[in-house]
């Protein structure tokens, strides 16, 4: 009598990311003659096994496309290939925001090599330093402007907690494979994960032995004598000899950052007694009072910055400037609303918007 097979067999990496798309929100197809492609409608088309290179799978690939929707934003769900464009230059500062961040997202669980792309940019990924948000010339500073803000989206829906875990997963089964595997499988180039950090943050990519808790903005002192600091970032007591973790910045400069006044937030309120009032031109009516005008996602009264180029991604998605030699700077400093007076430079706050705009981790 014939069997019944009752069960099929997948390649387990390929279940662990076929699975996270489509917790994300999109069905993997494999088609013949598509390397990658979505098609705005909830479908990623990759091609067939035949077509692709020997160090091809499903789990770069994916990824990689995932990698390209954190940096474009939860709109480009909705544009055939993320919004961008394959076959001009326009995009180029897109791809390197999106590998930047690729390895970002790999280097916590051993991945960086493992995992990485495979495309005709795969020099551009294995030149770029230990830390990929590391600046090596003035104009990578858009990119990992992009990169970052990518970075802090990772966790939002609909990525997060999905990718986390594909990415937590894909680490496991290269930590009992690996040495079952030959040398040239494509996972037996995953590599040891760096040792957490003590406060549960991301390790640093690069540690340094200068760079400590106590150099670090993002801790603040604690107790009547000062002695012991808190981690913002964390919420954790930290010991100022502790080495730094990837989070670490040694200075925020409100003139070169302006978070909390542009795109970071999109509402500050006027007070009866603000004497914001008194600049009826930056303020727009409410019910029961006013708020500032807000012009291209920034307060109206804030100046500064540059502008970033549209090139392909949606126009919601953040961030929209990036510091320039033009400082970040209020035109009604002196008058500025109650709300502004109590935002504090280094606080939680004022990380989350940082993160937004991509100046900090």
């Amino acid at each position: 009598m014939p069997r019944t097979p009752l069960r099929r067999y997948e390649d387990p990496l390929d279940a662990v990311w076929t699975t996270a798309l489509r917790q994300v929100g999109l069905e993997l197809e494999r088609s013949a003659g598509a390397y990658a492609t979505t098609d705005g409608r909830g479908r990623l088309a990759l091609a067939t096994q035949p077509e692709l290179d020997a160090d091809d799978c499903v789990a770069q690939m994916v990824l990689h496309e995932l990698c390209h929707s954190l940096v474009q934003g939860r709109d480009s769900f909705e544009l055939p290939d993320w919004g961008l464009c394959n076959e001009t230059e326009r995009d180029v500062v897109l791809e390197h925001a999106c590998l930047r961040l690729q390895a970002a997202l790999l280097i916590p669980y051993g991945l960086r090599q493992a995992l990485a792309p495979t495309t005709d940019y795969r020099s551009f990924y294995d030149a770029l330093p230990a830390d990929p948000f590391a600046a090596s010339a003035p104009g990578d500073l858009e990119e990992i402007a992009l990169a970052r803000a990518a970075h802090a989206r990772r966790t939002q829906r609909p990525w997060g907690p999905h990718l986390e875990r594909a990415l937590r997963a894909t680490r496991d089964l290269a930590g009992v494979l690996t040495p079952h595997l030959p040398e040239d499988h494509l996972l037996a180039a995953a590599e040891q994960p760096p040792a957490p950090h003590a406060t549960g943050l991301l390790p640093a990519f690069a540690p340094t032995e200068e760079r400590t808790c106590a150099t670090c903005s993002w801790a603040k002192p604690r107790g009547s004598d000062g002695q012991g600091l808190t981690c913002v970032a964390s919420g954790r007591k930290v010991a100022p000899s502790q080495m730094a973790c990837a989070h670490h910045e040694t200075d925020v400069d409100c003139l070169s950052c302006g978070a909390c006044c542009r795109e970071a937030y999109d509402t500050v309120e006027v007070g009866p007694r603000d004497r914001a009032r008194s600049h009826a031109e930056l303020l727009v009516a409410r019910q029961g009072g006013y708020d500032m005008a807000r012009r291209d996602q920034r307060c109206a009264a804030l100046g500064g910055g540059e502008r970033l180029p549209a090139r392909g991604r949606p126009a919601r998605t953040l961030p929209l400037y990036v510091p320039s030699a033009d400082p970040f700077v209020c035109s009604i400093y002196d008058d500025r609303p109650t709300t502004c007076r109590n935002f504090t430079r280094r606080s939680a706050h004022c990380l989350s918007a940082r993160r937004a705009v991509g100046l900090s981790l």
